[in-house]
C-alpha cells in the first residue's frame, strides 16, 4: 500500500514534470508519464473514473469507492500538473525565448533516451509491430512539419482544442502544446492561464471570471477527450501491447524533428504577450546555424537529458514496486 511520503509525494513530482512538459510545444507529458513508470496506471485510472463512483460510494462507502478509482494517485498527479502549469509556464516560455538551443538540447537527449526505454519493452517483433512503428514515426514527423493556423478564441473552438490536444498530451512523443499551436489556440490557452494566475494574485474578479470561462470550455473538451481516448488506449494495451508500444515509440522518433535544437526561422508570430516569436521553423545542422550554436554545451545538455531518463527509470522502478 502506498504511503503519503514518499510514494504520493513522488507521484506529485512526476506530475510537476508532466505539467512542465505539457506547456512546451514539442514535448509530451505522456512521455514523462511513460519514462517515470506511471503511464499504464494513469490510463487504467482514467478508465476507471466514471459515474459508477457514486453508486459505489452509496453502497460500499467513500473509502472503498475512492480506492476503486485510484483516487489518491489521480489527485496527487493532478496536483503536480496544476502547480507546474501555473508556476512553470512562464519560466519555461522565458527560457525557450532566451536560451532555445540549450533547452531543446536537453529535451532532445531526454526524448532519445525515452525511445530506447519504451522500445526495449516490446517483447516480440513482427511485421505488424514494424508497420505500427513506421506509421507512428510518419504521423509524428508530419505533425512537426505541419503549418499552424491563425489563433481563434471562441468557446467552441477552445472546447474542440481541449478535446484534441488532451489526446496528444497522453500520447508519448506527440506534444499536446504543439497540437494547440497547429490548431492556432496555443497563444490563447497560455495567455488565459497567465490571466488566471494574475487574477488570483491581484484578486481581480473580472479577470478571473473571463479566464475561468475560457479554461472551463477547454477543460470540458479535455475531460471528454481524455475519457473517450483512455478507453481505446486501455484496450490497446490489454490486447495489442507490442503493437501499441511500437506505435508510441514511432511517435517519439518522429517528434525528434521538433525538438532538434538548431532551427532556421521561416516565419514568425505574435504570442499572447505581444512578442514576436518563431512560427514556422526548419531543422538545420549546427554548422549552418546563424549565430552562436553553443555546440559544446548543447551536446553536454543532450547527454544530461539522456542520463536523466535512466535516473528517472531507476527511481520509478524502485518506488512502483
Amino acid at each position: 500500500m502506498r504511503k503519503f511520503f514518499p510514494d504520493y509525494f513522488l507521484i506529485t513530482l512526476k506530475g510537476l514534470a508532466m505539467g512542465a512538459a505539457d506547456v512546451v510545444p514539442g514535448v509530451s507529458g505522456g512521455t514523462i508519464a511513460f519514462i517515470s513508470g506511471i503511464y499504464q496506471e494513469l490510463i487504467d485510472t482514467i478508465n476507471k473514473v466514471d459515474l459508477s463512483f457514486f453508486p459505489s460510494w452509496k453502497k460500499n462507502g467513500f473509502k472503498i469507492a475512492w480506492q476503486q478509482i485510484n483516487g489518491s494517485f489521480l489527485v496527487a498527479l493532478l496536483l503536480g500538473i496544476a502547480i507546474s502549469i501555473l508556476t512553470f509556464s512562464k519560466i519555461i516560455t522565458h527560457l525557450l525565448a532566451t536560451q532555445p538551443i540549450l533547452v531543446w538540447s536537453f529535451f532532445f537527449g531526454l526524448v532519445v533516451a525515452s525511445i530506447f526505454f519504451i522500445g526495449k519493452q516490446i517483447s516480440k517483433f513482427s511485421i505488424g509491430v514494424l508497420a505500427f512503428f513506421i506509421v507512428g514515426t510518419v504521423i509524428s514527423y508530419y505533425i512537426t512539419i505541419a503549418e499552424p493556423v491563425a489563433s481563434p478564441d471562441s468557446y467552441f473552438f477552445l472546447f474542440l482544442s481541449g478535446f484534441i490536444a488532451i489526446i496528444a498530451m497522453i500520447l508519448p512523443g506527440i506534444s499536446g502544446a504543439f497540437i494547440l499551436l497547429l490548431l492556432g489556440s496555443y497563444a490563447v490557452v497560455i495567455g488565459t492561464i497567465n490571466q488566471f494566475r494574475e487574477g488570483l494574485i491581484t484578486l481581480n474578479p473580472t479577470q478571473l471570471y473571463h479566464a475561468l470561462l475560457k479554461l472551463g470550455a477547454f477543460a470540458i473538451g479535455a475531460i471528454l477527450g481524455l475519457k473517450l481516448f483512455s478507453k481505446i488506449l486501455h484496450w490497446m494495451f490489454d490486447n495489442h501491447r507490442n503493437t501499441t508500444l511500437a506505435l508510441l515509440t514511432g511517435f517519439m522518433l518522429g517528434s525528434l524533428n521538433k525538438v532538434w535544437p538548431w532551427k532556421k526561422i521561416i516565419s514568425t508570430r505574435i504570442d499572447s504577450h505581444g512578442v514576436e516569436v518563431p512560427f514556422i521553423e526548419k531543422s538545420i545542422l549546427p554548422m549552418h546555424f546563424e549565430g552562436d550554436s553553443h555546440l559544446i554545451i548543447a551536446f553536454v545538455l543532450m547527454i544530461c537529458g539522456f542520463l536523466t531518463i535512466f535516473i528517472v527509470e531507476k527511481v520509478g522502478a524502485k518506488y512502483s514496486k
